[in-house]
């Protein structure tokens, strides 16, 4: 029998343009004893130049308006537009290309409530003078809305089915309204019984298209079901919610902005207690979106800071702000969940990156490996102390950290005088509340 050995010149093992040999490397650990040393001192070099390279801002889309931008939303078939609403009733549309404004129009006579895109390519926007429809990719700017709807008003936030062409609107009338912009039928109104509070915000479950949830003024989160036109569950919380959004990869993950400062993740198969709990910010918080991955949030507040949130994280990523920024009530993803967008109190929308220190050009194949094998070896030595002091630090605004170091001693003054209580009373003998199950008052069903 004749065996075949393999056989290379002397040239294949010569790089491209060199001719020093290329000599075999044994990665015997007993032959590289400083091994961990060295990856150690290049992931702490790593994380040091992460840092030192993050600027997260980029641009303002602009002038901006004359007053506070109080609605924002992106078109979800378009990778570079997105239209903001703001307190003197103007509507304008952005494209994030030219991070110019190509459409705009005197929409409402007062605050826009709410806004979003059609599966068309229209806008919808409402406010207390009821619900329009515009064109802004077909029509100039300053033009008439193609349809209107007054009854049952005044509104207070929309939200568009993914893929029918129907939409909801939260009306201060206690109920959420239902059209089809097919057809010219009465809305289907839904509600829960005996609810007169206004809803403050309504959005559609992205994967199981036939659940909406809201949030109501007695601080309440009611899911909704539209093949029965009835209400399926209602949890009032501590405190009131400012906003609501569905998980777009899992049917039965949401997020809702509290009044207490926190982000609460709810499982709605089991609404008893949160699934997570985000804190972070001191002041309420006025906004909070899902990116396209589901795999992080991003969040606005009235402490005029933008947070980003992994999903199984209680402690924010990254934390964005500027000296000429106020108070945030808009926060959304681009997406390709690259970029965020963020409407304030000042009138300004502010483009950021995603990644503080990612940039967006062409990189070399060398390049890019640096890269992959610094993220790398950072997710490996996270845990050593140096390193996750310098990934967690941040610079903060004076005012934001004085009310950080004061919010901390308040609540734990307020956890010292639980434990004195339970010391020295039967509570002592009773199962503990957790923290998730704590934001819960009451459930309905």
């Amino acid at each position: 029998m004749k065996v075949k050995a393999l056989s290379r010149g002397i040239t294949a093992q010569v790089a491209p343009g060199s001719d020093v040999q290329r000599a075999p490397r044994n990665l015997a650990p007993e032959l590289h004893p400083f091994e961990r040393a060295r990856e150690y001192q290049r992931a702490l070099n790593a994380t040091k130049l992460e840092r030192l390279f993050a600027k997260p801002f980029l641009a303002q889309l602009g002038t901006g308006h004359v007053q506070g931008v109080y609605s924002m939303c992106k078109n979800s078939s378009s990778i570079s537009t997105v239209a903001s609403g703001s307190g003197d009733g103007v509507v304008k549309v952005w494209d994030l290309t030219s991070r110019e404004e190509s459409w705009h129009t005197a929409a409402h006579s007062n605050i826009v409530k709410g806004m979003t895109f059609t599966n068309d390519n229209k806008l919808l926007s409402c406010g207390t003078d009821g619900i329009k429809l515009w064109d802004p990719y077909n029509s100039e700017s300053d033009s008439k809305p193609i349809s209107t709807w007054q009854e049952g008003g005044p509104y207070t936030a929309l939200t568009h089915h993914r893929s029918g062409n129907s939409f909801a609107a939260a009306s201060g009338a206690g109920c959420i309204q239902v059209w089809d912009l097919d057809t010219s039928t009465a809305p289907q109104k839904i509600q829960w019984p005996n609810f007169t509070d206004t809803v403050t915000d309504v959005c559609f479950n992205q994967v199981e298209t036939s659940i909406i949830g809201a949030t109501a003024a007695d601080r309440s989160v009611i899911l909704f079901d539209l093949r029965t036109s009835l209400p399926v569950l209602k949890t009032v919380l501590k405190f009131a919610a400012n906003r609501i959004v569905f998980n777009p990869m899992e049917a039965m993950n949401m997020a809702v902005a509290s009044e207490d400062h926190n982000i609460y993740l709810f499982d709605a198969r089991n609404f008893t207690k949160a699934q997570n709990i985000m804190k972070g910010h001191v002041a309420a918080v006025m906004d909070v979106e899902f990116s396209p991955t589901g795999e992080e949030l991003v969040s606005g507040s009235y402490d005029r800071t933008v947070r980003i949130w992994q999903r199984d994280k209680g402690q924010s990523r990254d934390i964005y702000h500027t000296k000429r920024m106020q108070r945030v009530f808009r926060t959304c993803w681009t997406m390709d969940s690259k970029y965020l967008l963020t409407g304030s109190d000042d009138g300004n929308i502010r483009l950021w990156r995603a990644n503080a220190s990612e940039r967006s050009g062409v990189k070399s194949a060398r390049q890019r490996t640096a890269l992959e094998y610094n993220q790398a070896l950072t997710e490996r030595y996270s845990h050593m102390p140096e390193i996750k002091r310098i990934r967690r630090h941040r610079h903060l605004p004076k005012v934001v950290k004085k009310a950080n170091e004061i919010k901390r001693e308040e609540l734990a003054a307020i956890k010292r005088r639980e434990e004195n209580e339970r010391k020295h009373s039967k509570k002592q003998f009773t199962k503990r509340t957790s923290e998730r199950e704590k934001a819960i008052l009451v459930q309905q069903k």
